[in-house]
């Protein structure tokens, strides 16, 4: 399940659902995000011989030291709050930008990478949901509807989606039925070309639920 747009740092007087603040972190926060996106890439990609994994393994060992000390808790962290980075800083989400965020859609583009293959060089079919969810719950935002998760999400493919080739995603409010919202998205290439349709139900949280 996914959340609306996170934009303020007090919990949701109509729910126990936590909202943040977007995140201004130091400069090299970005440039470490994407490294650790080709990271990543390479960590399911690369065939190297048995003393180069130990010596990434120790490498890897000497960063989580690093940063263990400074980890926080949800919300105090800059990643996914971000939002002027590719997927808002976050390693979770693929690397996209949003372009058009108002009442009538939430558009967003960007690519799908090594890391998201599903086989036969093409993109997991299970990333695609996850990018339809967050689609939903910024047009949830956008559209100024109550904080909501997700009640149901289906998704049609209609093509194979290729990596490390333009990609764009836009969603609207389908209709709206009391505490519902209905939402259609679309994925697409580029030039238009249709790759899978997301249609999925936002339910507004009603007091005290998580």
């Amino acid at each position: 399940m996914t959340e609306s747009l996170e934009t303020t740092e007090n919990t949701d007087k109509r729910s126990d659902f936590p909202r943040f603040t977007p995140a201004t972190p130091p400069p090299a926060f970005g440039p470490f995000v994407e490294t650790m996106r080709r990271l990543q890439d390479l960590a399911v990609s690369a065939d190297a011989p048995a003393d180069v994994y130990e010596s990434a393994l120790q490498q890897a060992q000497s960063l989580v030291d690093t940063l263990a000390p400074y980890e926080a808790p949800e919300g105090r962290g800059p990643a996914g709050r971000v939002m002027e980075l590719p997927g808002r800083g976050s390693l979770l989400m693929p690397p996209w930008r949003v372009d058009k965020f108002d009442a009538e859609s939430v558009r967003a583009r960007g690519v799908l990478r090594r890391y998201h293959l599903g086989g036969g060089g093409v993109a997991h079919g299970g990333v695609l949901p996850l990018i339809f969810d967050d689609n939903f719950g910024m047009v949830v935002y956008a559209a100024k509807r109550p904080i909501s998760r997700t009640a149901y999400l289906h998704v049609d493919y209609r093509k194979v989606t290729p990596l490390n080739t333009p990609l764009v995603i836009e969603g609207r409010v389908d209709r709206v039925e009391g505490r519902k919202t209905f939402i259609r998205s679309r994925l697409t290439t580029e030039d238009g070309t249709l790759l899978a349709e997301g249609e999925g139900l936002m339910v507004q949280l009603l007091p005290g639920q998580p």
